[in-house]
């Protein structure tokens, strides 16, 4: 006979978790979440559930099972890797009509637990005969189905308000996060930019107004004022605006002034978080821009002005003087400006220096310099926007990993 599913409200219940391997690491998160009050029962315990036990969020019984364990519990799970144990947990809970759950044998678990995954407010749930791996598949695919859009209409969805500041990430489409990709399948309006995944905007159905707000380099720009205004506009319309941007709208973005506009307005606004170029576009090109013993600290500096200039508020002579990893953004026109001032204040001419342009992107493409020669090398490899610009001892690590790559690739 097919189990009869229930979503089970745990707030404040206890659970019982007899066992404390990788079966009780995967399982008492998700009880957590649920608001359970989870008593653990092992002699032994993994670091991850450690970490829990240490933060009060779990009850640690640091010993074996014993009969009377099960009093009080509103559910049990029986996840030992000892069959006889688990046994034992599923009689007495049976005996206490509680309902149990036995990790090792789904013919002898009064209880399945379904793989589950969440969409938005939408949680899946999935049993497919006892078989964990293909409930965990069909689970996988129903959800990234909600997510994307593909099993749910426009119209059948919870419709949000206002303003919703979308970080698209580092250019990959695959790099957006679930939570920027589910409200961007929700809108009614889109205002991109130029660095912001365009391939998504594919999958926008045709009712959707998509908004080009480039700021193209030396080129055609659509000011911040303006843009400000399309996202106000049309939110006191009643659409849903998504402003998908590059990045993190956050970092370099804006994000705060088209907040504080909104604000202004009274629209409500969401920020969804983005994965920023400047740690994610190193790490595409295999430089860590913090690695133990070479470096533990790295800036971030927008160098959309030259050292020197007026409006300029970076104090170059302390990033000269700091051991720290450099991380310039929109500095490929003033790279020589810049590389002449680190100098000057004291970083030698021989730091290394990477620039990855397109990162993350199926045109990336990377050079290696030092600060003394990097301009030129920019100059001579035609270099354009957008690229990231690395100065640090950083660089030489991914030239030890392509080191030992192609160590390991040669013949014996």
């Amino acid at each position: 006979m097919p189990p009869y599913l229930l979503g089970l409200r745990l707030g404040g219940r206890r659970v019982l978790v007899v066992g404390g391997g990788r079966v009780a690491q995967r399982r008492v998160p998700a009880l957590l979440a649920a608001g359970a009050d989870v008593v653990l029962v092992s002699p032994e315990v993994t670091p991850s559930l450690d970490d829990l036990i240490n933060d009060g969020r779990v009850t640690w019984h640091a010993r074996p099972y014993r009969p009377g364990d099960c009093e009080g519990a509103w559910l049990v799970q029986a996840v030992t890797d000892d069959g006889k144990v688990n046994a034992a947990v599923v009689a007495e809970a049976e005996e206490r009509r509680i309902w149990s759950v036995r990790a090792d044998d789904a013919d002898a678990s009064p209880g399945w637990t379904p793989a589950s995954g969440h969409a938005g407010e939408a949680t899946v749930g999935v049993l497919a005969g006892g078989d964990p791996r293909r409930a965990a598949g069909i689970r996988d695919a129903i959800v990234e189905g909600l997510r994307d859009g593909a099993l749910e209409s426009r119209q059948s969805r919870r419709k949000p308000v206002g303003v919703a500041l979308v970080g698209g990430g580092p250019g990959d489409p695959g790099l957006i996060t679930v939570r920027g990709r589910q409200l961007l399948a929700m809108a009614d309006v889109v205002v991109t930019d130029r660095l912001a995944p365009r391939e998504l905007l594919d999958e926008l159905p045709p009712d959707v107004e998509v908004i080009d707000a480039a700021k193209i380099p030396y080129g055609r720009t659509v000011t911040q004022e303006r843009i400000n205004d399309y996202l106000v506009e049309h939110a006191k319309q009643g659409k849903f605006v998504v402003r998908l941007k590059g990045g993190d709208p956050f970092v370099f973005g804006r994000g705060g002034e088209e907040a504080i506009h909104c604000a202004r307005h009274g629209i409500p606004v969401t920020v969804v978080p983005g994965i920023t170029s400047p740690v994610a576009v190193p790490s595409a090109a295999g430089i860590p821009v913090t690695h133990r013993g070479v470096s533990q600290e790295f800036h971030v500096v927008s160098a959309h002005v030259a050292p020197g200039h007026p409006d300029s508020t970076v104090d170059w002579s302390a990033l000269a003087r700091s051991n720290g990893t450099l991380v310039l953004m929109m500095a490929v026109e003033r790279m020589p400006l810049i590389a002449e001032a680190l100098i000057r204040y004291g970083r030698s001419s021989d730091t290394p220096v990477a620039v990855v342009q397109d990162g993350t992107l199926p045109g990336q493409r990377a050079l290696t310099a030092t600060l003394g020669t990097v301009a030129g090398a920019m100059t001579e490899a035609g270099v354009r926007p957008p690229a990231i610009v690395v100065v640090g001892d950083v660089v030489t690590v991914a030239r030890e990993i392509d080191m030992i790559r192609a160590d390991m690739g040669r013949d014996p």
